[in-house]
């Protein structure tokens, strides 16, 4: 019997190093694969004013539809909005990602617009303090802070055109209608504590009990045990309607 296959999907300003620490939880029957965004490792950038049309294009081989997408955070976003672009998956996961990046009750548009002007003045010290603001809300923000510089380095993971494009895309994507009309099976996770979900988007997850942002630093066992469930529930559900 083949294994399950997961695509997993980072977010703004990681690369895929962020799934390492779940590597020694997922199970035999999962087959567990990480793919870089446009930009990201040693994937080719897109280039300025890139489209979702363009990130397509981009992804089409290495976005199987034979495949559960387990997409976090920006990683989630997008994956969402590649469902009109692509053949669907059997199933898509999203981890600490709503309809929308701003919200009210999480990070606000005027939030984000600031953020985007510090980044254009000093995109590094802008990227760091990103890091620190994803892992405040972990149960130790220190340890999570520290995990991500061990993993990540003190290096931009991405050219500054493709962190600007991605900072574009967090302030206009709005997948309210693409959800409400998903061509697969759509599951949401989200941190009890992640402090860029409202409690409006936390009502409509799967709460993983305290934890912020970055589940994978702070308990990736439980996380991957999560994902494991509801991957397997989306494998046998396709399963059953053949």
């Amino acid at each position: 019997m083949q294994p399950l296959r997961l695509i997993l999907l980072s977010g703004w300003g990681v690369d895929q190093r962020i799934w390492q620490p779940l590597e020694a939880h997922w199970p035999a029957h999962l087959a567990a694969q990480t793919i870089e965004w446009p930009g990201y490792g040693n994937a080719p950038p897109l280039g300025a004013n890139a489209t979702l049309e363009d990130l397509a294009d981009a992804m089409s081989e290495s976005l199987d539809s034979d495949a559960i997408w387990v997409g976090w955070s920006l990683g989630g976003l997008l994956a969402t909005a590649l469902l009109e672009e692509l053949p669907p998956p059997r199933g898509l996961i999203l981890l600490g990602a709503g309809n929308t990046f701003c919200t009210t009750g999480g990070v606000t548009s005027a939030e984000l617009s600031a953020f985007r002007r510090a980044f254009q003045r000093d995109p590094t010290a802008t990227w760091q303090h990103f890091l620190r603001w994803q892992a405040q809300d972990e149960p130790s923000p220190r340890q999570a802070y520290r995990q991500l510089g061990d993993l990540l380095g003190d290096t931009l993971p991405a050219d500054i055109t493709t962190l600007a494009t991605g900072l574009d895309w967090l302030a206009s994507i709005d997948n309210r209608r693409r959800l409400a009309a998903a061509p697969c099976p759509v599951v949401r996770l989200s941190g009890e504590h992640d402090p860029f979900i409202s409690p409006d988007q936390r009502g409509t997850s799967e709460r993983l009990s305290g934890v912020g942002h970055c589940p994978m630093l702070s308990q990736p066992q439980a996380l991957a045990a999560a994902i494991n469930h509801h991957a397997t529930q989306m494998a046998n559900a396709d399963m059953a309607a053949l």
